[in-house]
């Protein structure tokens, strides 16, 4: 059995699995227009994907904070209408990375500020989800701001109810939110390349990827 660095891995989800772009811009254009605001700038799109919506409606949207929690409601809806697994593409490679680390024996958890139900939706339908020991994502209270600290202190404290051994976790991720996120409980961060963050946000990773070879070799050195 391959043996891995780390004693558990838990993965970012938006930009790191899985590319929901197609169906997250346009929703939240129409968002945005119902508040008479205009569609994101083609280079905003990837300041959107990763972070909790509520803050980017505040910072990227304009709107103010009791706007912003009616315009995170309003995108739910309309993601719950359209089915979260719709126009969500899954990574290429990404899936055999997964499976290769739970073949090794090592468990894994999301750690996503993405809505839990839509993270469990979306493994589901790409029959991910059995590769996980835990799902963890952003709580359904639109009132509540879920940070990546907030995600992954539970991610971490339900790997330890579980018996999984967590002195020795890595979290893999594409923004800075995910770096700051795990500083808080000093988890090093592997950096992907392929998603949503700029060149500049994986400063203060310990690792920076652009392949999901590249991924694998880390976590399961040959």
């Amino acid at each position: 059995m391959a043996k891995s660095p780390w004693s558990c891995v838990l993965w970012d989800v938006d930009g790191t699995i899985a590319d929901a772009s197609a169906g997250i811009v346009p929703r939240i254009a129409q968002v945005l227009a119902g508040f008479g605001k205009e569609p994101i700038p083609a280079e905003q799109v990837n300041r959107w994907i990763g972070p909790p919506l509520l803050e980017s409606f505040e910072q990227l949207g304009g709107l103010t904070p009791e706007q912003a929690l009616e315009a995170v409601a309003t995108y739910r809806e309309l993601a719950g209408k359209a089915g979260y697994a719709t126009s969500v593409r899954i990574y290429d490679d990404v899936p055999d990375v997964i499976q290769a680390v739970a073949d090794a024996g090592i468990p894994q958890s999301t750690a996503s500020t993405k809505p839990e139900n839509q993270v469990e939706a979306i493994l589901a339908h790409y029959d991910l989800a059995p590769l996980f020991v835990s799902i963890h994502g952003a709580v359904s209270d639109v009132e509540v701001l879920d940070t990546k600290s907030n995600v992954l202190g539970r991610a971490l404290r339900d790997l330890g109810e579980k018996g999984v051994d967590i002195s020795k976790p890595v979290l893999i991720g594409d923004r800075h939110h995910d770096i700051d996120g795990a500083a808080d409980f000093d988890v090093p961060v592997i950096f992907v390349r392929w998603g949503f963050g700029r060149e500049d946000e994986s400063a203060g990773a310990a690792h920076v990827v652009d392949t999901p070879e590249q991924l694998r070799q880390l976590l399961l050195p040959d």
